[in-house]
């Protein structure tokens, strides 16, 4: 690595893209090669100031702020990797829906949303990667490595505050289409049962537990085959709480097991899923329902169920019983 050195004072007018941000991640987003270590250094040591004040690392900005950066040494890379940083269209990246606000990403299963855990790029890092022209883009929620469907990006820092809001209040309504073990008798069934976390060698688990928090999905029967060995179901899970590996949990506690669950379902029968052709969790973020976070108007976003999965589904007997 070779190192730059910019050796006069800069001043940054924060812009939307900042609006509500704390300085120390403004400063690691803004001030590329710097290390973070350094970046915090200068801010405690008041060589960073914000409208000719000092300012803490928490400071939350607003659009508008002056911000005064001291002369620094930022790290860049050998000229030779230069033909790697070329911004590539990502083709996996799929788009449902896109506004000046927000889009919605169609995610494929196996690629984890963000990097980190030994993955180099996920799929912001990808789309950043796609549009180095864009000022903004972060995620609005999550979807496990191994779940397909309906992903949301905001493009405006205020859409991500309203979209999380909306979250927060139970504004978004989200459903999964999931396949499980077992004759689903219920046309409709809300489940309310408390999930609590904990760490098993180092590794996050959740269960059904009296001390755990609020956790309430409704499922829908789609169709369900009662011939097959074992009988299957094909169900949409409503989420009316967001709490990790929700839907999974709840259905094993039930005695209906996810296909392709590999934390939490039945191993034995994944084993012969797999035999039969389904190499994955039978997970898909089906639809995402909200109010638009900048025109107001209720907005319905849908991704068809994976090629795979639905590939799966059609193999199985067509005398298929619906509700």
């Amino acid at each position: 690595m070779k190192a730059s050195a910019t050796d006069a004072v800069r001043r940054v007018t924060v812009g939307e893209e900042g609006e509500g941000q704390r300085l120390d991640n403004y400063l690691v987003k803004t001030l590329k090669g710097v290390p973070k270590s350094h970046i915090y250094r200068i801010v405690r040591s008041g060589e960073v100031r914000v409208n000719r004040g000092r300012a803490a690392p928490d400071t939350r900005l607003t659009e508008g702020d002056e911000l005064r950066i001291p002369p620094l040494r930022v790290a860049r890379p050998e000229v030779a990797s230069s033909r790697v940083a070329r911004p590539v269209p990502d083709e996996s990246l799929r788009i449902l829906y896109e506004d000046e606000a927000l889009l919605a990403l169609d995610k494929p299963a196996g690629i984890a949303v963000h990097g980190g855990s030994g993955v180099s790029y996920g799929v912001i890092e990808r789309l950043r990667r796609a549009r180095p022209e864009a000022r903004f883009l972060e995620l609005v929620h999550r979807l496990d490595r191994e779940t397909s469907g309906v992903l949301l990006v905001a493009k405006k820092r205020a859409a991500l505050v309203s979209l999380h809001a909306q979250l927060r209040d139970g504004g978004v309504d989200k459903r999964y289409l999931v396949l499980v073990r077992g004759k689903w008798r219920d046309a409709l069934r809300r489940v309310d049962l408390p999930l609590e976390s904990r760490s098993v060698g180092g590794e996050k688990r959740v269960r059904v537990g009296p001390l755990g928090r609020h956790a309430s999905t409704v499922f829908r029967l789609k169709e369900r085959w009662p011939e097959t060995d074992p009988p299957l179901s094909l169900l949409e899970a409503e989420l009316e709480t967001g709490r990790t590996h929700q839907i999974r949990v709840h259905l094993t506690h039930l005695g209906f097991p996810l296909a392709g669950d590999d934390k939490y379902g039945d191993f034995a029968w994944n084993k012969t899923l797999a035999r039969q052709g389904l190499k994955r969790m039978f997970l898909h973020a089906a639809a995402v329902t909200f109010h638009h976070p900048i025109a107001g108007g209720p907005l319905r976003i849908e991704a068809a169920l994976a090629p795979d999965l639905a590939q799966f589904l059609q193999r199985l007997p067509s005398h298929a019983e619906r509700p």
